[in-house]
């Protein structure tokens, strides 16, 4: 049986009278790769907060490697790596400065730091460019490395939201490839996207609309039982019918 190291029980999320996250109910298994779908303003970027230990939850439960998001945030965030949308690297730093400052604040123990720098030069592709600021990068190059920066303390679980924005067709599927590496290696990742290719590329999806959960299953299976082909004809049709179940 695969262990469940994402565990969320009727998760809710208010600022005054708006619900943000509105009884939100799924677990993610060690090593999974968990695609977290929705249009803009879904509840998706607040959800992962809360999974980060970032926001406090109004209601309900989560846990993350067996730590409750609402009373141990400070271990979850030891546990996790993150990328986040609008943040990950510091652009007038080198390749090997953003490393540094990432293995410090991961608190990657001295004894092991040179290792996993070179471990992220080599997996990001960028050891030529070690001394080069980061900022120079090509969008591609800069996720590959933030994707490291987010792992140099070995995490069992990583966050990304959306973390391909605005990066070339051939740049994200070598980014996906690398998603795919540390699945292999038991890290669960539970990802954002708005590319409808990238969602076939997850194990599992989960539809985000209204701060609710419409659907959750494999890309295969959700497609099969909503009788379409392809992920945008599942997307507009879940959406559909939610918007005529509210009507």
């Amino acid at each position: 049986m695969n262990e469940d190291t994402i565990i969320i029980e009727n998760l809710v999320k208010q600022f005054g009278a708006f619900v943000a996250v509105d009884h939100v109910s799924l677990s993610v298994s060690k090593g999974e790769i968990f695609g977290f779908l929705g249009p803009n303003g879904a509840g998706k970027s607040t959800t992962i907060r809360l999974l980060c230990g970032l926001l406090s939850p109004t209601s309900g439960r989560a846990s993350i490697a067996g730590y409750d998001v609402a009373t141990q945030p400070e271990l979850i965030r030891h546990n996790i790596g993150y990328i986040s949308q609008k943040f990950s690297l510091y652009d007038d730093l080198t390749v090997e400065e953003n490393i540094d400052f990432f293995s410090g604040i991961g608190g990657v123990k001295r004894s092991r730091r040179k290792e996993r720098k070179q471990y992220v030069l080599e997996m990001a592709g960028i050891a030529d460019r070690r001394h080069a600021l980061t900022g120079t990068l090509a969008g591609g190059w800069k996720q590959r490395l933030a994707l490291g920066c987010a792992i140099l303390h070995e995490p069992a679980i990583v966050f990304l939201d959306e973390p391909t924005s605005g990066v070339d067709p051939i740049a994200r599927r070598s980014f996906w490839d690398l998603i795919y590496e540390l699945s292999s290696a038991g890290h669960t990742v539970f990802v954002t996207t708005h590319y409808m290719e990238e969602a076939e590329y997850c194990h599992r999806l989960g539809l985000m609309y209204g701060g609710r959960i419409i659907a959750l299953g494999t890309p295969a299976d959700l497609k099969r039982a909503a009788s379409v082909s392809t992920m945008e004809e599942l997307f507009v049709h879940l959406i559909e019918a939610e918007e005529g179940r509210l009507a």
